[in-house]
């Protein structure tokens, strides 16, 4: 094995060859270094890790009787006559195998430099996509053409290469080719246990076979040489977040213990039980707090599943120790919203609690900064306006982001700030797949609320076409003669909040010209917020019986009467928006209805997702088949990739591995906390190798 102590300070002399100038390898000159950058590759470590996508079998055949046409042929021909193109039509060469005749074909080709490598009567291999034209077998531009001793440099099966303009199959595997005689040996950072139970082979030894199938089986996800480098590449990734944990950890926090005496109080004024998950959580969070060290847990609940109670007790743990909490929401509605559920509550307690939205101003808002400093408001509810500078805690102890992933990590680390020292609880209503909560909160611990609280009742879920809209709006007309409530969504636009504000508003003229003037609501993205809040106040109240929408009220917008929802176009909507979206109704004691109407023809993965929905209401389950339908990268999205972009891990099938993954990263970092050992130097070569440079620096930090 190689030797090669690594510091947090520089990349290891070991690892100098893989990131040299792709300039330095055979056949890549400046200019076709910079076409490879449309396959994110810029140094040789890039490119032995951009793996074969498919192969061609090149084995060779007796004659080209032996293959099904289409397809790959490979044999050993005799040249006969030239054909030159007779005008504009393309150059052909007949050959002859053992058994029969076919034709060579070439497309604006010089006849000097086919005469000098396709000499009429000599022997000739040749190997490409065999297909028949007008009845007679020909083989367009083959990919070799090799005199009989040289034939032997063919593989009997080829590696085929993503590619990218300006970089051809032969110029990508001459690169690989070169780059693989950079591969060092290196130390071994896996887990010697691991990695005999599961047969893999070294790194070096798993690149040289992956980069050399010998048959589609070592394509596969499956192969070992192909599932050990995607462990790496997890590997690699999970201990930069064990690290950022490690590193989280060390940092001292405020032991906050209550004594139980506000969560009591608000237990007793409780209709019900909590769930067993909801005590679980809570008793979490209480252990969390009270450790030395600061919390970060992620606390993920299905619709429904009861965050806001855990919020709260969470909040009043704070309180009791003589603190304060706050609790942020992405938008102003839902921060009124949760204001709203909470106060009632608080107060029960005895626990003064204020909201601050941008909507403070003058006065009013210093008023509240001021008794803020003081301590008098003991808990804060608000949007992003309680990062502003000029808002002051005396004492602040816990910290809840709601909604995370409108969030994001930087806003994460502001508002740990304002709490020297502050404990901090994420909260998503989004169930995530495992995976990716693997790969996104991986530095975070995790609670996961997974029962309904008692009072739920079920929502039912059907699908009807947009062509049954008359019936839609006459079902509406009867429910509100009853005295219910219902929400239309309108349909998304390509993300655009001016068409799906025009949209909305059609909407509600055609409702409100249907079902009477005042019984119908509108609130959407670009309406100004006191308008938006008057009209959830109404619909909230009962004022107006039917809320016209777009998706601003995906999120925590609670009216237990509200026991419809219609959805226009469900099929131009994510899995995951359907669900939340559905999650609206339900939540008191009537039945629920949730309409899905769509347009005819529903394609394939609209009509998938459509029938998950009408089959299960399992957030969870949810996620997982959103997962499978749309990929992890449309699942997260640009904007909240705390998702890295792997070259050879796959997030939708390797759950599993990155389970294997995070677990060992973990015990690795319990073991050896500074990676001093002969394996956490090896750990340490591997996050230079996969320039996990985050990582490096928590190492010179701790």
């Amino acid at each position: 094995m190689a030797d090669a102590p690594a510091t947090p300070r520089g990349r290891p002399e070991i690892l100098f060859p893989l990131f040299a100038g792709l300039e330095t390898l055979d056949g890549i000159g400046p200019k076709t270094a910079k076409h490879f950058k449309g396959l994110a590759v810029e140094t040789p470590k890039d490119l032995v890790l951009t793996l074969p996508v498919g192969g061609v079998d090149r084995a060779r055949r007796a004659s080209i009787r032996e293959v099904p046409l289409p397809g790959a042929a490979t044999v050993e021909v005799t040249v006969g006559r030239h054909r030159p193109p007779a005008g504009r039509g393309p150059y052909r060469v007949e050959v002859e195998d053992a058994e029969t005749t076919f034709q060579l074909v070439f497309f604006h080709a010089r006849a000097d430099y086919l005469q000098r490598i396709l000499p009429t009567g000599q022997r000739r291999v040749v190997s490409g996509k065999l297909e028949l034209f007008d009845g007679v077998a020909q083989m367009a531009h083959p990919d070799h053409i090799l005199p009989v001793d040289e034939a032997d440099d063919i593989p009997p099966f080829e590696p085929v290469y993503p590619l990218t303009a300006g970089v051809t199959q032969k110029g990508m595997q001459k690169a690989v080719t070169s780059a693989l005689g950079r591969v060092p040996d290196l130390p071994e950072w896996c887990d010697a246990e691991l990695k005999r139970q599961k047969g893999w082979p070294d790194w070096s030894a798993a690149l040289r076979e992956a980069h050399a199938p010998e048959g589609p089986e070592d394509l596969s996800r499956s192969a070992k040489a192909r599932e050990r480098l995607a462990f790496d590449e997890l590997f690699a990734h999970q201990m930069t977040l064990a690290l950022a944990r490690q590193t989280r950890r060390k940092k001292k926090g405020f032991v906050t213990q209550g004594d139980g005496r506000l969560r009591d109080k608000v237990l007793d004024a409780l209709p019900f039980s909590p769930t067993g998950a909801q005590l679980r959580a809570i008793s979490d969070i209480e252990s969390d707090m009270g450790a030395p060290t600061r919390m970060s847990r992620l606390l993920q609940g299905d619709v429904g599943a009861g965050k806001t109670l855990v919020a709260l007790m969470a909040l009043l743990v704070a309180v009791e120790a003589g603190g304060q909490g706050v609790m942020m929401a992405p938008t102003s509605i839902l921060a009124g919203q949760h204001f709203a559920n909470l106060k009632p509550l608080a107060e029960e307690a005895g626990v003064v609690i204020e909201m601050l939205t941008g909507n403070d101003k003058g006065a009013e808002r210093k008023a509240k900064l001021a008794a803020l400093a003081r301590g008098d408001i003991q808990l804060l509810v608000g949007t992003h306006a309680v990062f502003q500078d000029d808002v002051e805690f005396r004492d602040l102890r816990l910290a809840i982001v709601d909604e995370q992933h409108r969030f994001g990590v930087t806003q994460r680390i502001r508002l740990s700030r304002k709490g020297q020292a502050a404990d901090m609880l994420v909260m998503t209503a989004t169930p995530i797949p495992r995976t990716l909560s693997l790969a996104q909160y991986g530095d975070m611990d995790v609670s996961v609320l997974d029962e309904k609280p008692p009072g739920r009742t079920p929502v039912k879920t059907a699908l009807i076409s947009t062509a049954r809209m008359d019936e839609v709006v006459q079902h509406l007309r009867d429910a509100i003669a009853e005295g219910r409530q219902a929400y239309w969504v309108c349909p998304l636009v390509e993300e655009s909040e001016v068409y799906d504000a025009v949209a909305a508003e059609e909407r509600f003229k055609h409702l409100r010209a249907s079902l009477g003037e005042g019984v119908v609501g509108l609130v959407h993205g670009r309406m100004p917020v006191a308008e938006k809040d008057a009209a959830m106040a109404d619909f909230k109240s009962g004022r107006t019986r039917v809320l016209v929408a777009t998706t601003v009220i995906e999120v925590g917008v609670d009216v237990p009467n509200a026991s419809i929802m219609v959805i226009e176009q469900a099929d131009m909507f994510g899995l995951a928006q359907l669900h939340q979206l559905r999650g609206r109704v339900g939540r008191g004691a009537a039945e629920s209805t949730c309409l899905l109407m769509y347009r005819s023809p529903l394609g394939e993965t609209a009509k998938r997702r459509l029938m998950v929905l009408r089959e299960t209401e399992d957030g969870f389950r949810i996620a997982e088949e959103d997962l499978a339908i749309r990929g992890a990268g449309d699942l997260i999205g640009t904007a909240q990739s705390g998702v890295p972009r792997f070259r050879i891990a796959d997030l939708e099938s390797q759950t599993a591995l990155m389970a294997l993954a995070q677990s060992g990263a973990r015990a690795l970092l319990a073991r050896d906390p500074r990676l001093e050992s002969a394996q956490g130097q090896a750990a340490r070569i591997l996050l230079w190798l996969m320039e996990q440079d985050k990582a490096i620096a928590l190492i010179g930090a701790g």
